[in-house]
């Protein structure tokens, strides 16, 4: 179990939805939290809302400079949680360039731009927490899924390869894969999304892994046994089932 008193996280992509949920959470365990998004104003609300001390510090994670400042008005914290993310939904049949393009950008450029300013500190201290949120849409390519499967899926990449290095080290590196998330990213989708949460709901499994050593967590648990199976099914009888 985390000592969460006194503990200082970084939260990015916090304006909304998973974000803002899981500030609420770390709040609530005592936590300070500082919370980054390019929306200052959302920021702000949200801060004003928690129980526990907490900190506006906006960034666009799509540009170097913007990291570079933000990381230094943060300073030194305990932990960072990376949850920026972008997403439209479209195949290859009406690509969208521009949207691709942003979502690789801030789903994993932004990731290694923070990671980037970040991890250096964490090793050189010897002592921090790294959580990276993918999705269980990085297990494997999927229909109308251009950009947004081939970045989570090398965030969950990033996130082995830190894990690899870090692993006898006191920096602990964690990734999370949820599913479904009832967010204004997923009211742009247009089919079923089984096993749909409420952001509250995954923020709780959120903060749950982060209490524990373990480095992977991917829920729901039905949505999660089905992509990972995936992984293993011959190609014509995935983009069968998954089509």
């Amino acid at each position: 179990m985390t000592e969460w008193l006194g503990k200082r996280y970084w939260l990015v992509g916090a304006s909304d939805g998973l974000g803002a949920a899981l500030a609420q959470q770390l709040s609530r365990a005592g936590a300070e939290v500082v919370l980054s998004a390019r929306s200052e104003d959302k920021l702000t609300a949200l801060a004003d809302s928690l129980p526990a001390k907490a900190e506006v510090v906006a960034m666009d994670v799509t540009d170097d400079t913007s990291v570079a400042a933000a990381t230094k008005a943060v300073g030194q914290v305990d932990g960072i949680v990376y949850l920026a993310a972008a997403y439209w939904p479209f195949g290859a049949k009406d690509w969208n360039a521009e949207q691709a393009n942003t979502m690789v950008d801030v789903n994993f450029m932004g990731l290694m731009r923070v990671m980037g300013q970040v991890v250096p500190d964490m090793v050189a201290r010897n002592a921090g927490h790294i959580v990276v949120i993918s999705s269980l849409a990085g297990f494997r390519g999927q229909a109308r899924s251009i950009g947004y499967s081939a970045s989570k899926a090398a965030t969950i990449s990033l996130a082995e390869s830190m894990h690899a290095d870090l692993r006898d080290t006191d920096v602990h590196v964690q990734v999370v894969n949820p599913g479904f998330i009832k967010t204004g990213l997923s009211d742009k989708n247009d089919f079923k999304m089984p096993g749909m949460m409420e952001p509250e709901d995954a923020a709780r499994e959120v903060f749950e892994h982060m209490n524990t050593d373990d480095f992977k967590k991917s829920f729901p648990f039905g949505m999660a046994l089905a992509f990972r199976l995936g992984q293993f099914l011959p190609a014509a009888l995935y983009y069968r089932i998954f089509k």
